[in-house]
């Protein structure tokens, strides 16, 4: 199995180097930067299977980078984990609606900390649960989790992240049937991801987005949760 590496952008050097002492022991490769430029420039150079990512960095803020990284189809699906001492609910919203994975609140435990990353890590590349085979066509969107794509109305869309598609792909596998925020906190996201109120909204709404056009496949049942739309129920 390849080594797994990971970008930490951190400008406490204290910090930077918990995480890094974590990491490592569990096997991780791990490239450190203090500052936001240097860090986004390391993290485009060296495509690490995972970004921990401050958000007041000087130079470059975390949300700007995590803007940037997920804007580009070179680097728009690398898991973004942000760790910040900012625990309002409001920046954990914002940092999800630019497209990050989770968020670790400072201070946290080691333990903690590396239950997030193992949790970001397996949504990314473990296969989901309870569905056969990668490809799923419906309702004129096509969910290809092996090439990492989505294809509507003939484009393909490469900007989808792990968490994303793996919504997607789940809601689509079990079209008409509805699914509670908490069934896919757990199911698709995973126990140890950071729970907001808001967390599964703020990806559904970015999957919806993305989608464009066909939007509107994926159904807000007040109340309860959303499902994907099954046209053989319309």
């Amino acid at each position: 199995m390849a080594q797994k590496t990971v970008v930490i952008v951190e400008d406490e050097a204290d910090i930077r180097d918990v995480l890094t002492y974590n990491l490592e022991r569990e096997g991780f490769e791990v490239w450190g930067a203090a500052d936001g430029k240097y860090g986004l420039k390391l993290i485009q150079d060296k495509q690490p299977d995972l970004v921990l990512l401050d958000l007041m960095l000087p130079g470059l803020d975390g949300l700007e980078i995590c803007r940037q990284l997920k804007g580009s189809d070179k680097t728009a699906t690398i898991p973004i984990v942000m760790v910040s001492a900012k625990g309002e609910e409001s920046d954990i919203v914002t940092g999800l609606e630019l497209g990050a994975d989770d968020y670790v609140a400072k201070p946290f435990s080691p333990k903690e900390f590396m239950a997030r990353v193992r949790a970001v890590l397996r949504r990314g590349n473990a296969p989901l649960a309870e569905t056969v085979g990668t490809l799923i066509e419906r309702d004129g969107v096509v969910i290809d989790m092996e090439r990492h794509v989505v294809i509507v109305a003939g484009e393909t869309i490469s900007s989808f992240t792990a968490t994303e598609l793996k919504l997607l792909h789940f809601l689509a596998f079990h079209a008409g049937r509805v699914f509670t925020r908490d069934h896919l906190l757990t199911t698709v996201m995973g126990q140890e991801s950071f729970v907001v109120d808001r967390n599964i909204d703020v990806h559904i709404q970015s999957v919806r987005k993305k989608l464009g056009t066909e939007r509107k496949v994926i159904e807000t049942i007040r109340g309860v949760g959303y499902r994907f739309r099954d046209s053989r129920q319309c």
